[in-house]
């Protein structure tokens, strides 16, 4: 990785900051029944990776039925009118292949890794279940324990998760993202296989969802088994997700969280805006790079500062995210060393933030730090399913998967003086969100065994 970067870099300050060989241009078709149709040819091994991306996920949820989005991931593997509960991923260990599916608060999203000479038995497979999905009472009231259960192992008996729970239900007031993705335990407990219907019936549809295919394939080929197994399924009225604007925040927001833990731990969270217009939105690059300065690689400033050299965190990161449906938030987090309080961490890490914002990067920082930022955008694309996991993301956040290299090349063109300005712009209280961990003894805590039927 090492030479790789070295590489990279020497490329860059040359100019000559190219994709790899084997990369080519994704092409995108759209069915008659409105399904949208992405494939990346990548030969360089004899795999593909068929994805079927649902816009549609916790973000669209309301009170009374969160979580509803992950129950239905969970029943998509239960059986249709031609398979029996289990079946889907028999066969598609039987054809020496992987598969799973995630739910996140903007999208569902399934997929299948396989040699290339399978994809249409699982292309097959995918569309029976998208129009054809059976509804057990029996096997929904199975696998809604499987996923209360999972929202026990993962989240309520886990300090860190738990405070993140509590992080967005304290930031955000209106818009759902304060919804935990895998939904409240009440809204679990009274969940029923209808509302499972309901949601399938209302999103699942050709028309709602987008098919990624990467790997070792020919566009047209896989266009053409597409229109035979997705082409075929009637579009649907899908309804239109309305605005949901967070009303503005007009102070610090405080959460604490007390559960058994080995460390304290703090997390602070600032409203800052997300792309929505690769070629606009300047300010989101820029943030992009200043989360890159504070803990972009092993040197950077935080873990520089604060772990290694002052030593008064164990840990200390940021991190921002800014491709969503929905607001942006730039966190700060760490755990404090001995003898230094969470209180005075926090102070300690927005002091990072506020030394940048005061004296700006210099020129060779910046540029390092680039060169670390667009290297692991690159390098991703060496996996075919990271291909498709980036294009995916992409079009469900509403940007076209055709401007994923024009990104770059804003990256590439963020100056010291905008990393500055944002730094000086949305770090102030009025936007800010603080979650507090304190541990409580070991003792207390329970550790249930991982529930049976957990797919991801």
């Amino acid at each position: 990785m090492k030479f790789r970067i070295a590489l990279t870099a020497a490329a860059w300050a040359l100019g000559l900051f190219v994709l790899p060989a084997h990369a080519q241009d994704a092409q995108e078709f759209m069915l008659k029944n409105g399904m949208k149709v992405i494939v990346k040819e990548d030969h360089r091994a004899p795999t593909v990776a068929h994805m079927v991306w649902y816009r549609t996920g916790s973000i669209d949820e309301q009170n009374g039925t969160t979580g509803i989005a992950h129950a239905l991931e969970h029943m998509m593997f239960k059986g249709t009118k031609t398979l029996k509960p289990g079946e889907f991923s028999q066969r598609v260990a039987a054809l020496g292949g992987r598969e799973n599916a995630f739910t996140s608060k903007d999208y569902t999203a399934y997929f299948q890794q396989i040699e290339k000479s399978n994809l249409e038995k699982v292309m097959a497979l995918e569309a029976d279940r998208m129009a054809n999905l059976i509804f057990s009472k029996e096997e929904f009231g199975r696998e809604i324990r499987v996923v209360m259960e999972e929202r026990r192992w993962r989240t309520e008996d886990q300090p860190i998760p738990l405070l993140y729970e509590a992080l967005y239900a304290t930031a955000f007031m209106a818009h759902p993202y304060r919804h935990p993705i895998v939904g409240w335990m009440s809204d679990l407990q009274s969940m029923t296989v209808q509302d499972a219907k309901n949601w399938y019936d209302r999103w699942y549809a050709p028309n709602n969802a987008t098919l990624v295919v990467t790997g070792d394939v020919e566009a047209k080929k896989v266009l053409a088994l597409a229109e035979k197994h997705y082409g075929k399924i009637a579009r649907k009225a899908v309804p239109e997700t309305r605005p949901q604007v967070e009303p503005e925040q007009r102070g610090i927001r405080r959460t604490t969280v007390k559960a058994p833990a080995e460390n304290p731990y703090v997390v602070l969270a600032f409203k800052v805006p997300a792309m929505r217009d690769v070629e606009k939105d300047d300010e989101s690059h820029a943030l992009d790079v200043l989360a890159a300065i504070l803990d972009g690689y092993d040197n950077a400033r935080l873990n520089a500062r604060l772990v290694r050299t002052e030593r008064v965190a164990n840990s200390a990161g940021a991190g921002y995210s800014n491709i969503s449906r929905g607001p942006a938030l730039f966190l700060l987090d760490g755990t404090p060393a001995d003898g230094v309080t969470t209180a005075e961490l926090e102070k300690l890490l927005r002091a990072e933030v506020e030394r940048i914002a005061n004296e700006g990067v210099s020129e060779e920082e910046l540029q390092r730090v680039k060169t670390q930022l667009i290297a692991s955008q690159i390098y991703k694309r060496d996996s075919i399913f990271g291909q498709a996991m980036e294009i995916g993301t992409m079009e469900m956040s509403g940007i076209s998967h055709r401007q994923i290299d024009r990104i770059i090349e804003k990256l590439k063109a963020v100056r010291a003086d905008q990393v500055q300005a944002v730094a000086r712009k949305y770090f102030g209280d009025d936007t800010l969100t603080v979650a507090t961990l304190v541990p409580l003894p070991l003792s207390e805590k329970k550790t249930p065994p991982a529930p049976k039927g957990l797919r991801h």
